[in-house]
């Protein structure tokens, strides 16, 4: 353990400095990293020693969840590309559409039918290149098989003719929707039903059109698009006309995502297949793929659920240092790997932090006073490529070195929305020198004995 121990200070001159370092902490940091110390009377009156210390160990392994609910997701999410760490990373929605009215005019004639989908601004990866949308109609009942949740690695079977399909360059930013036309003898089908009145009602609509999947090319290497869940921005229209004596009345009926079921009946089904040998040995969520296994690297991808994990197995040392101690900062820094991200392959601006138990269970997203504490990306050298994500973690090593948190808990990292995006990460971990991941921490001794 490597310690850089500072003079022995003045009392006065330590509680100045506790003051300011509180103070520019509390003013450096978003509410959510605040540090939660408090120097009490005891601390305040006793000689203190200050130390720096940075070869603590940290522990770092990727592991995988056996799957994600993708049921919640925020989006819908469609498409295709290859990636030379995480392989082919495909993304399908299946989704449920209801019209919004259950009778068609007697004299009206269908003219034609339509699939409209509006972007929700997130995309992954490269939006220069073609992509391809396929949309399939669904041939079982969209229901999870057991509880109430649909995952990333669920399946639902659809015909293998398409209803429709365009090849796009995706706009997520610059463009509204897309609009893709459906095969008419499915359009006249749904018109029939309705104007006959052989359908009027949800469960009689439901078992007989189950549902709509959108699915990629499977040959295309383009990027992951984001379309929105709004039942006013992504929907079926069915167009109409009524003769008159004059001229035909244009109308239509729409058909929107079903948002009023519970649960809705809606996933996204995300794969990444072939990915580098480390990451294929990942076939249950109790693996830890060691850092010193991959490269000196750790690894995150959303959608699919592979997460960085940390321990910190050493805490109990800084009680080798004699005296009564005291942790006052605690920071985490993780390097990006060189050439592991690009403008096409964005790194998020944080990360969110949660906790796992010796079995990898998910407990809690870590948090201080109810907060939730992030993993914030560190840009000011930028221009040196110097970026780092800075994790504050006193008090959650505080409790580790008083032994009030179970020892055997760990850390992951995954992005905030890591149901609804397909981010990936390649992280420096141990062993990668002077850019391998490292603790930082300030520990105080006071009333140390001579």
């Amino acid at each position: 353990m490597h310690i850089v121990k500072h003079p022995k200070p003045k009392i006065f001159g330590i509680i100045t400095f506790l003051a300011l370092y509180i103070m520019v902490m509390s003013c450096s940091q978003e509410n959510y990293n605040d540090s939660d110390f408090v120097a009490g009377e005891t601390f305040t009156n006793s000689n203190i020693q200050l130390y720096h210390i940075d070869t603590l160990s940290v522990e770092t392994s990727t592991m995988k969840f056996d799957s994600i609910i993708t049921s919640e997701s925020t989006r819908i999410l469609v498409g295709r590309y290859h990636d030379s760490i995480f392989g082919t990373v495909n993304a399908s929605g299946f989704m449920q559409f209801l019209p919004s009215t259950y009778s068609i005019d007697t004299e009206a004639q269908f003219d034609s039918i339509v699939f409209i989908a509006g972007y929700d601004n997130y995309y992954y990866n490269d939006t220069l290149q073609k992509n391809t949308i396929e949309i399939k109609r669904i041939s079982e009942q969209l229901k999870p098989a057991d509880g109430d949740n649909f995952y990333n690695t669920s399946t639902i079977t659809h015909d293998e003719d398409n209803l429709g399909s365009i090849e796009y360059y995706p706009r997520p930013i610059s463009g509204d929707s897309i609009r893709i036309k459906l095969m008419d003898h499915y359009g006249t089908d749904i018109f029939n039903q309705l104007q006959e009145k052989n359908i009027v009602n949800t469960d009689e609509y439901i078992d007989r059109y189950k549902g709509i999947a959108m699915v990629p090319r499977g040959s295309d290497n383009g990027s992951i698009i984001g379309f929105s869940k709004s039942a006013d921005r992504t929907f079926v229209r069915l167009y109409y006309s009524i003769p008159t004596s004059e001229e035909s009345v244009q109308g239509y009926l729409d058909i929107r995502l079903n948002t009023t079921s519970t649960p809705i009946p809606f996933f996204n089904q995300i794969t990444a297949d072939a990915p580098i040998p480390p990451l294929q040995t990942l076939i249950n969520s109790e693996i830890n793929l060691a850092s010193a296994a991959s490269n000196n690297q750790s690894y995150i991808q959303s959608g699919i659920g592979i997460a960085m994990r940390l321990q910190f197995p050493n805490m109990s040392t800084l009680f080798d240092i004699p005296g009564n101690g005291t942790i006052l900062d605690g920071v985490l820094k993780i390097k990006p790997a060189p050439l592991s991200y690009s403008d096409e392959l964005i790194l998020s601006d944080s990360l969110a932090v949660y906790v796992v138990d010796h079995n990898n269970v998910l407990t809690e997203q870590l948090s201080i006073s109810g907060s939730a504490v992030y993993a914030i990306l560190n840009k000011e050298n930028q221009e040196f490529n110097d970026i780092y994500y800075q994790l504050p973690l006193a008090f959650y090593l505080e409790e580790l070195q008083l032994k009030s948190r179970d020892k055997d808990d760990a850390l992951i990292l995954l992005p905030i929305n890591y149901n609804s995006t397909v981010d990936r990460f390649v992280l420096n971990a141990n062993g990668n020198g002077t850019n391998e991941t490292i603790l930082e921490l300030t520990y105080a001794i006071y009333d140390e004995e001579e």
